[in-house]
């Protein structure tokens, strides 16, 4: 498949995932998974759950901390250099503004990334409920027109190969 015909797919399918422009429950839900995956919301609750949770958990949260600060590194290297716009839309005014390249996903990379060091690190079902998340945040960046697929499919397999990456260094 040569890049034209890759990024007709990409623009195609996006259209037809597309919920931003129509009111409903699913532009509601794509809303607020699609905001879910805000590295300052993880960042925020992460911290907290340091600062006022159990002290067992301490060493747990600053390595996803750490993980996902280098993560976010690493994507804003990959995005300044590619420079790949995001889809047109209204919709996500603030990501548009702050950060107006597309690939690879920041959203989907850091949403893979805690679900997949959560089930390497964390009780089963906290890491299916996660990787479930992880799968609805891809989803909702997408039809809320900020994302192409092939910006969330590079960052699904970015964020899962660094989490993987991360557990190996941190044994």
């Amino acid at each position: 498949m040569n890049f034209a015909a890759w990024e007709e797919f990409d623009t195609r399918w996006s259209a037809r995932l597309r919920v931003a422009e129509k009111p409903g429950i699913l532009r509601t839900l794509a809303m607020v998974f699609a905001h879910s995956g805000d590295s300052w919301f993880w960042l925020l609750g992460l911290g907290l759950l340091w600062a006022f949770g159990n002290p067992a958990y301490q060493g747990l949260t600053v390595r996803f901390i750490g993980a996902i600060l280098v993560l976010a590194v690493l994507i804003m290297v990959t995005k300044f250099t590619i420079r790949r716009s995001r889809p047109e839309g209204d919709w996500g005014t603030v990501y548009r503004k702050t950060d107006p390249h597309s690939f690879p996903s920041g959203h989907a990379a850091r949403a893979t990334l805690i679900a997949t060091l959560a089930l390497l690190w964390c009780p089963i079902a906290v890491g299916l409920i996660l990787a479930l998340w992880a799968l609805l945040v891809s989803l909702a960046r997408i039809a809320m027109g900020v994302h192409y697929p092939s910006d969330i499919l590079a960052g699904a397999l970015l964020g899962l190969f660094f989490g993987v990456a991360v557990h190996l260094i941190t044994l």
